[in-house]
C-alpha cells in the first residue's frame, strides 16, 4: 500500500525534493564558500564556536544547518560552530534579523507601509492579465479565470520547478506573459519593502549598520559573520545600501526594460550578498579613476556570485570601495534615512541597534 504525507504539512517549509531542493541548494552554497574562504574558515577561532545567526522560521533554519553542515562540516554542531535564533517577534525593536515584524508604522500603515507592494502590484497585474484572461476564455468557453488565479496559475509554475523540477503550468503563458509576471515580482518587492517603500530603507540600516561596524574593526571582531533571514530582509538592507539605483520609482502602467531592480537576480531562491573586506598591502595597478596605488583596506559586494559595484565608489581592487569611504557613506545614510525607532513609531526604550552580531 502507497501512502502520501499530508501536503500541508510541507506548507512553508524547506523543500527536499527536486533537482532544485532547497536542501540541496543549501548544501552546494556551503560547499562553494567554503572552497572560496577557506582560509577565513581557517583562522576563524578555535578556541571557541564560530556564531552564525538564522531568523525563527523553520525553513530559515534548516537552510542554516544545511549550509553549516557542507561549510563547516558534517559534526558542525559538536564545537565547531553555534546557531542562535533570533526570534521574528515584534518586541525587538531594532534588535533583530526581520525588522519588517518590530516596525510598527510599516505593518500598520496599510497605504505605504507593507500592503503597499500589494497595490502597487495591482495596478501593474490590471495592464496585462485581461488579455490572458480573454485568452484563456476563448480557449475555454464558460470558464472565466480571475486575476488571481491566473497570476498563481504563473506562480505554480515557478513553484513546481522547485519541488518536482518541471511544471505544465509554464506551457500556458507566452514569452511576453513571462516578462511581464517577473516586472510583476519586481514591482511587489520594490514597493513591498524596497527603494520604493519609505519604510524600506530604515528597515535595512539596522544590519547594514552592525555589518560596517564589523568591517570597520576587521580582523578583530571576526573572521566569518553569517546570517541567514527571508528574501524580505534582505532587500531593505539592498533599499539602505542604494546598490541598485533608479533615477525614478518603477512605473506600473507599464514594463521598464532597462532598469537594475530584477528581484530574479537580487533575491533568488538561495541568494545571498556577501560583503568581503579585502586588505592590498602592495601597490597594485594605478586606477583609472583615482589615478592613486590601491593599497590599504576595501569592501566589496557580492551578490549571488557577481560583484556589484557601490554607486560611486568602485575605484578599488576588484570593482571594491575604500573602507572608509565606506564607512562614511553608510553613516551618511544613517542621517538621511533617520532613527529606526521614529520611523517605525517605537517607543524611546526601544533597541535602537542589533547587539547580537559578534564572535
Amino acid at each position: 500500500m502507497l501512502t502520501m504525507p499530508e501536503p500541508s504539512a510541507e506548507h512553508d517549509q524547506l523543500t527536499n525534493t527536486g533537482p532544485y531542493a532547497g536542501t540541496l541548494s543549501a548544501f552546494t552554497a556551503g560547499t562553494k564558500l567554503r572552497t572560496r574562504y577557506i582560509d577565513l574558515l581557517t583562522n576563524a577561532s578555535p578556541s571557541y564556536p564560530v556564531n552564525f545567526w538564522a531568523s525563527d522560521c523553520n525553513r530559515v533554519i534548516e537552510t542554516a544547518r544545511y549550509f553549516a553542515t557542507s561549510f563547516f562540516g558534517l559534526d558542525w554542531d559538536s564545537g565547531a560552530a553555534k546557531l542562535h535564533i533570533i526570534p521574528e517577534t515584534s518586541d525587538l525593536g531594532a534588535d533583530t534579523l526581520t525588522p519588517g515584524d518590530t516596525c510598527l508604522k510599516y505593518r500598520k500603515d496599510l497605504l505605504t507601509g507593507h500592503d503597499y507592494g500589494l497595490i502597487q502590484l495591482s495596478k501593474f497585474r490590471s495592464t496585462y492579465l485581461p488579455a490572458i484572461s480573454a485568452r484563456f476564455q476563448a480557449q475555454n468557453p464558460g470558464i472565466r479565470f480571475t486575476d488571481g488565479e491566473i497570476y498563481s496559475m504563473q506562480e505554480m509554475c515557478g513553484f513546481e520547478i522547485l519541488v518536482r523540477g518541471s511544471s505544465p503550468w509554464c506551457d500556458v503563458f507566452t514569452h511576453e506573459d513571462w516578462l511581464n509576471f517577473e516586472y510583476a515580482r519586481d514591482v511587489i518587492h520594490y514597493y513591498r519593502a524596497g527603494p520604493g517603500n519609505k519604510f524600506g530603507p530604515a528597515m535595512g540600516w539596522l544590519w547594514l549598520s552592525a555589518t560596517a561596524q564589523l568591517l570597520a574593526q576587521g580582523p578583530d571582531a571576526g573572521s566569518l559573520f553569517l546570517s541567514f533571514v527571508h528574501d524580505g530582509d534582505i532587500i531593505p538592507m539592498l533599499a539602505a545600501l542604494s546598490l541598485f539605483p533608479s533615477d525614478k520609482p518603477l512605473p506600473v502602467t507599464h514594463r521598464q526594460e532597462d532598469r537594475r531592480w530584477r528581484t530574479s537576480q537580487i533575491v533568488p531562491m538561495n541568494g545571498r550578498i556577501i560583503f568581503e573586506r579585502l586588505k592590498c598591502t602592495q601597490p597594485a595597478q594605478k586606477t583609472s579613476k583615482t589615478g592613486s596605488n590601491a593599497t590599504g583596506n576595501f569592501v566589496r559586494i557580492n551578490v549571488n556570485d557577481g560583484i556589484v559595484a557601490l554607486p560611486n565608489c568602485s575605484s578599488g581592487p576588484g570593482s571594491s570601495c575604500a573602507l572608509e569611504t565606506f564607512l562614511a557613506m553608510v553613516q551618511r545614510r544613517g542621517k538621511e534615512i533617520g532613527d529606526f525607532r521614529d520611523v517605525c513609531g517605537l517607543r524611546d526604550d526601544a533597541s535602537r541597534r542589533i547587539t547580537f552580531l559578534h564572535q
